[in-house]
């Protein structure tokens, strides 16, 4: 993926604070489904501490991501990145496949 070139303030307006528009959320996953026409689902793992007791459990979502060339297939590692809504469930695309 390209990145972006960020915007520059311009001299008139010292005060003005740049935009960022490339803070969008990224997630690696694995694939859980890919039956779908330009549809895959991913389920990310998340280990975090548990808030009273501290041991580290695994929170595991899904998420529907958009797959325009439908590369990715179930069992694929892959990184996906925030988006506009697609769909009613979609908001995710799909950056790359890390792993086949």
């Amino acid at each position: 993926m390209a990145e972006q070139d960020q915007p520059v303030p311009s001299p008139a307006s010292p005060q003005s604070a740049p935009v960022n528009r490339s803070a969008r959320k990224t997630r690696t996953g694995e694939v859980i489904s890919s039956s779908m026409n330009k549809t895959i689902v991913v389920r990310t793992v998340t280990r975090v501490p548990h808030p009273k007791f501290g041991k580290i459990v695994k929170q595991m979502k899904r998420f529907y991501v958009h797959d325009e060339e439908n590369q990715a297939k179930t069992g694929d590692t892959v990184r996906i990145m925030e988006t506009r809504p697609l769909s009613k469930l979609k908001r995710w695309r799909l950056v790359e496949v890390v792993r086949k």
